[in-house]
């Protein structure tokens, strides 16, 4: 599933300045960048495939920061092109960022935002939108990353409209997408903006795979999960929490877990997440209900009480608040897009539990919890875990956005960023 927004004419209809290039891509590498993401636009753009048919785009790679670049597994990367090289391209892209926790060297974001300023069109593939973000391209604007860094993009960039669900997000100049994989789908998708069906289809079938790929990141949203425990001392209320979602209990029982006033829980649990407690156990409920949805025949009903949610109206409304779908239509799509050859999952079988798939959890928490029995020790302290990573990704200052914010100001009244469906 991808978003192309047609709700920004203006910024489409931008045109280049004298010195630009619509045919010139420039890829924007930095140390610490993952190899994959970062080879990803080399491979689409920087590979002549005119002989199948694929228009040539010259490719000019460029550091944005002074090298070598070192990459992961220890290579060493040497860009034949600096910052100053982004003034002659038509499409910059930046395939990936290092650290989600730190801010993109201010020379490399003053290189972007005058490269969009300009008329280039500005790409983000996974943690890249955090560069874009940090440069102000992407306030009031529709983006995308990774699902397990939406949450840390959401709160540190506000102003950013994040929607983890999609594969990518073509807001006309300023386009963002998933990770790893999506990043293919996303420049493919600019080389059927620029040249059509017929090019795309082409360099899909060079590069073996799907013209376009359906659905979302919705269906990945559940299946990394870390293996240490973590030491923070709220992380056995999260595992009980999760053992007994298809209880009805509230904050104040948590709170009183952890033997904390509400208020103290509430301060400590947003400074360690980034979320208020009574909204991360609705979005886990929500996700104990996605999970009962695809792999058992409980009725919308018996997966409200079964998650803990006082209503089927409550579920209804939780559930389409945070997946954009009910949860009878969203059971639906999942099995009819689901592999003929899988097996139905009996209503007595739960996740985890015989006859149900065990790899199955909540985002970046345990596996799918069987409603009326114990988690085993393993998934606690995956649960726990999780809490300590997610944490760690959301500790980062805010600092940057001075100049991030004094951009976005200057090109408010010209950039409406707004959304639409396709």
């Amino acid at each position: 599933m991808s978003h192309d927004s047609t709700a920004a004419p203006e910024a489409a209809a931008r045109k280049l300045s004298g010195r630009r290039r619509k045919e010139i891509v420039a890829v924007l590498l930095f140390s610490g960048g993952p190899i994959f993401e970062s080879s990803i636009p080399l491979s689409v753009f920087g590979i002549d495939r005119q002989d199948a048919g694929v228009p040539r785009y010259r490719l000019l790679v460029c550091g944005g920061e002074e090298g070598p670049l070192r990459t992961t597994g220890g290579l060493e990367l040497t860009t034949p092109h600096g910052l100053e090289a982004i003034s002659r391209a038509g499409t910059v892209v930046v395939p990936a960022w290092r650290s989600i926790t730190s801010p993109p060297p201010e020379e490399a974001l003053d290189a972007i935002r005058r490269a969009h300023e300009e008329g280039a069109r500005i790409v983000g593939l996974c943690t890249g939108a955090f560069v874009l973000a940090a440069a102000g391209l992407l306030d009031g604007r529709p983006a995308t990353t990774h699902w397990m860094y939406a949450p840390t993009l959401a709160k540190r960039y506000p102003s950013v409209h994040v929607d983890p669900r999609e594969l990518f997000v073509d807001d006309g100049d300023v386009l963002t997408s998933a990770g790893t994989a999506a990043g293919i789908d996303l420049c493919l998708h600019i080389v059927r903006t620029d040249h059509g069906n017929e090019a795309a289809g082409a360099l899909a079938r060079r590069l073996v795979v799907p013209p376009r790929r359906s659905g979302g990141q919705e269906r990945y949203l559940d299946r990394s999960l870390p293996e240490e425990i973590g030491a923070d001392p709220l992380a056995e209320v999260v595992a009980w929490a999760l053992e007994h979602l298809h209880e009805q209990f509230d904050v104040e029982t948590l709170a009183a877990r952890a033997y904390m006033s509400r208020r103290t829980f509430d301060r400590r649990f947003r400074s360690l997440t980034g979320s208020a407690p009574l909204q991360w156990l609705i979005t886990q409920r929500v996700l104990q209900a996605q999970r009962l949805l695809e792999t058992s025949d409980y009725s919308v009903d018996e997966v409200a009480g079964r998650c803990g949610f006082r209503s089927p109206v409550a579920l209804r409304g939780h559930f389409r608040r945070q997946l954009g779908s009910s949860p009878a239509a969203y059971r639906a799509a999942y099995r009819a897009r689901r592999p003929q050859g899988d097996k139905q999952v009996d209503s007595d079988s739960a996740p985890g539990q015989p006859g149900g798939p065990a790899s199955l959890g909540p985002a970046g928490l345990p596996p799918s919890l069987h409603p009326e029995g114990p988690v085993p020790m393993q998934s606690r302290r995956a649960a726990a875990s999780a809490l300590s990573a997610t944490a760690s990704a959301s500790s980062a200052s805010s600092a940057e956005n001075g100049g991030r914010e004094a951009y976005a100001t200057s090109r408010a009244a010209s950039l409406p960023g707004q959304r639409s469906g396709t």
